[in-house]
């Protein structure tokens, strides 16, 4: 059963994510809860607002741990700084690029990151959507775009409502996980919002190799889905192998200084890791549990208004 702070912290993330979207209308279907139930918590009401099902439903689609897990700070690593960088420039100029880099260096933390703080931008996980149907319908539900009709429908809706926004960008994760027929859609969905709409492909190395594989087995649309892309692939860390340690090193320090409690060893906590930043997390996590687990029964987000009161502040906007 979600008990009353579980649905606090959800709410909190409700009411941060609200400024992403255009109106209420869009935002509740992006949670996949109707207007009525939205305005009804919006409005404080947490008791028989929604079943279980549904609060554990929104909380996954906003990240939004149920077991109280420590706030982690945004660190402004090279990884941080060179995503956002990427990101900011493609959805202004509505262009597509792909990323291919070696995992564990925050690829991914910056990417939510930057679409938690961005409006028509969304962040696909495409190793839990692999196939042509479930990314596409994944896609439009994060616009706020009903995702449960007639596959045609949702495709034609979609575009319509990407090529209507002003620029929309939708970053796809683990894209290498995706099936063919898949990146094939993703090549007319390109084709379908060229100059309306930003692509920003992210996966490790074996992303790279599967688009040059199948480049090179002359095997259909890998090729033109590359030159929409951009024609190549970005990376951020060193090709040489003692430079790329030293790179790793340096950003596992930057994260264990923001995150790690104060009077904590750096250098020890570091050493620990070999610059993984999930191992960072993990000896942090140690360190504060040893040191203060009352911290992880702590709200990730604070602020000055209650949760109910942030999303009040949109009520005056319009519905889409």
């Amino acid at each position: 059963m979600i008990k009353e702070t579980q649905k606090q912290r959800i709410l909190a993330a409700i009411a941060a994510n609200r400024p992403n979207y255009p109106s209420d209308a869009k935002h509740a279907a992006s949670l996949g809860i109707s207007t009525s139930v939205y305005s009804a918590i919006k409005n404080g009401q947490t008791e028989k607002a929604l079943s279980d099902a549904n609060w554990i439903g929104i909380a996954r689609r906003l990240g939004v741990s149920l077991r109280g897990e420590m706030e982690w700070k945004a660190a402004k690593t090279p990884t941080f700084e060179y995503i956002t960088t990427q990101l900011e420039f493609s959805q202004k100029s509505s262009l597509s690029a792909i990323l291919c880099d070696i995992p564990n260096i925050g690829k991914t933390f910056a990417a939510k990151h930057y679409v938690q703080t961005h409006p028509h931008a969304v962040y696909i996980d495409c190793s839990q959507v692999k196939t042509k149907l479930k990314l596409v319908r994944k896609i439009a539900g994060e616009f706020g775009i009903d995702a449960k009709g007639r596959y045609a429908d949702v495709y034609d809706d979609l575009v319509y409502y990407l090529r209507s926004i002003d620029c929309p960008l939708v970053v796809l994760d683990e894209a290498g996980d995706l099936q063919y027929e898949a990146f094939l859609e993703l090549k007319a969905l390109w084709n379908a919002t060229e100059r309306c709409c930003a692509w920003y492909m992210m996966g490790a190395d074996g992303l790279k190799e599967k688009i040059n594989r199948s480049i090179e087995c002359k095997k259909v649309g890998y090729t033109e889905m590359l030159s929409r892309y951009g024609d190549r692939y970005s990376k951020v860390t060193p090709d040489d192998g003692r430079e790329r340690e030293k790179f790793l090193t340096a950003q596992a320090m930057i994260v264990a200084k923001v995150n790690a409690p104060e009077g904590a060893d750096i250098k020890a906590v570091v050493r620990k890791t070999r610059g993984g930043l999930r191992r960072v997390y993990t000896e942090i996590e140690k360190l504060r549990l040893s040191a203060a687990p009352q911290q992880l029964e702590q709200a990730p987000l604070r602020s000055a208004c209650t949760p109910v009161e942030k999303l009040k502040c949109h009520q005056n906007e319009e519905s889409v």
